[in-house]
């Protein structure tokens, strides 16, 4: 682009199927003394609206044909955009063949990705929604971007009128980025149109794994670095993020965040707000190092640090309720590099102003736990994808929960009631634990964590000397093991410890030493069948 040029806007078509503010622009081009040329529904929704318009069936001498299939794959349209205006053979060739220019077309594509996600929708509904002309018109007026700017959001309209007004037309650099985002438009559509055909089985159902996967990303912004300084990295989210999720959260004060703050908050964030109750979770390097719930959030950030509060220095520090000024003031006593939490009150941000560097991340929760068919709308994932050497592993989320009901109780002894709760509270954080993971819990707070060690017997252990170093006591405290005690030496690790109830997976063979070794011991076990594995 080394030019600046300005390219007036005299003729513009229009073809929408989302019909989000079209009158507005129709209505703010024609009043700039546009040329309108319009389709189908969109000509008829402006021609009511008063907006004087073409149909294109008048610039190609065709009908529209096939129930709308054929209405703009015409040469009097597509040379139209892609005739090239500093190129007189071209501009010759219009006029022999009495072609208009077209400077600017606006084009809202067939909503393929809404019918294809509606329930019940059928193969039939889907190929209908395949648009092939708006494509067509998109490629080549984006394709001729030095002469043609193309329009493919309603929130790009507003801005477009204001720079033909600034400038008398659109200038380069303008046509070139909205080429780029019709591109990525393109490249989006026939991506899910991809995903969902190589979805379809023999027999007419869908596989939640495709033939092949087309991720859509959308960059939000360049990192300083990677995991290490000499890495490069960038930060991307979905096409379409799940409410609730990290990547709408949005950063109210302090430093830029990093490829590992990114990380750290993302295992914070999916661990705090799989909570009902008003709860804190501490993470370093991914890891849950202290959680908690309580009856505010300065008492569920007072338990949680409890557990380690050598390792949550520097942590990420995550709240399920808005942050007030006495959890803010708390928190402000040691350092942290991000805090997460739905809101900030006016207190709180007072309290971290005076700490300008620390990260505040704020995140809506709306959504998360509203009622709805799937666990995208409850804010999660359904898919995780994890690389490896030139290929990709996909797996459906471990969303599982796990209430009292689903537990079976193998030993002679059984939990008590606020037993049975802190072992409910011990397995949802071992969920989001490295494996090998080991967690002790007492009183709805964590007391003891061991993660990510090659043997469970070492994470038992390692838990156990984290507690010590707190100075925590684990005399009546429960377990969760994200996967089941392979041999006795580890329950009776956690045993030595002070635990009294143990909650694990189950389906070891040797499942029966361990439950005797509980009864031995005179220790309450469960079973959940599910295991926790996260590598």
């Amino acid at each position: 682009m080394s030019t600046q040029a300005v390219i007036p806007i005299r003729r513009a078509l229009l073809s929408v199927s989302d019909k989000t503010g079209v009158i507005d622009l129709a209505r703010g081009l024609a009043a700039r003394g546009v040329q309108l040329v319009s389709t189908g529904g969109t000509a008829k929704l402006l021609a009511t609206a008063g907006i004087k318009v073409t149909e294109v069936s008048e610039i190609t001498g065709f009908p529209e044909m096939l129930d709308g299939r054929v209405k703009t794959l015409h040469p009097n349209v597509h040379g139209g955009l892609l005739a090239r205006r500093e190129v007189p053979e071209h501009l010759q060739a219009l006029e022999a063949h009495q072609i208009d220019p077209i400077d600017l077309l606006v084009v809202q594509l067939y909503p393929f990705e809404s019918t294809v996600a509606r329930p019940g929708c059928t193969l039939d509904d889907a190929i209908e929604n395949i648009d092939i002309g708006g494509p067509a018109m998109i490629r080549s007026a984006a394709k001729n971007w030095r002469g043609v700017g193309v329009l493919t959001d309603a929130g790009q309209y507003e801005s477009v009128l204001t720079e033909i007004d600034a400038c008398g037309g659109l200038t380069d650099p303008t046509r070139f980025s909205l080429a780029v985002a019709a591109f990525n438009r393109i490249a989006n559509y026939d991506a899910a149109i991809s995903d969902y055909l190589a979805s379809i089985q023999p027999d007419g159902t869908r596989t939640m794994f495709a033939s092949q996967a087309n991720g859509s990303f959308v960059k939000l912004q360049d990192l300083r670095y990677g995991e290490n300084p000499h890495q490069q990295a960038a930060y991307y989210r979905d096409l379409y993020p799940a409410p609730g999720s990290l990547v709408t959260g949005h950063q109210v004060q302090g430093k830029e965040l990093s490829y590992n703050n990114i990380a750290d908050a993302d295992a914070a964030w999916e661990c705090v707000k799989s909570f009902s109750e008003p709860a804190c979770v501490i993470v370093k390097h991914a890891n849950p190092c202290g959680v908690a719930i309580a009856p505010s959030c300065a008492q569920a950030y007072a338990r949680a640090l409890a557990t380690d509060p050598t390792s949550a220095f520097g942590g990420i520090i995550a709240f399920n309720r808005p942050l007030d000024g006495a959890a803010a003031t708390a928190v402000a006593g040691q350092f942290v590099e991000v805090l997460i939490a739905p809101s900030f009150s006016p207190e709180a941000l007072r309290v971290f102003a005076a700490k300008p560097n620390t990260r505040l991340l704020e995140i809506s929760l709306n959504g998360v736990n509203a009622d709805g068919p799937t666990d995208w709308i409850r804010g999660r994932n359904l898919i995780d994808v994890k690389r490896v050497g030139s290929g990709l592993l996909m797996q459906t989320a471990d969303n599982r929960e796990i209430i009292a009901a689903d537990l079976n109780v193998v030993t002679q002894t059984t939990p008590t009631h606020a037993q049975l709760e802190d072992l409910l509270f011990a397995w949802r954080v071992a969920k989001y634990v490295k494996s090998n993971a080991i967690v002790f819990c007492a009183d709805q707070a964590t007391v003891g964590i061991g993660a990510g060690q090659m043997s469970r017997i070492d994470s038992a252990r390692i838990a156990g000397i984290k507690a010590a170093h707190a100075n925590l006591k684990l005399a009546g405290s429960v377990v969760a093991s994200d996967a089941f005690f392979p041999f006795r030496d580890g329950l009776d690790v956690v045993a030595d410890a002070g635990a009294i109830a143990v909650i694990q997976p189950g389906g070891s063979v040797r499942d029966e030493e361990v439950i005797a070794a509980a009864n031995e011991r005179g220790i309450a076990m469960v079973f959940t069948g599910v295991r926790h594995f996260r590598h």
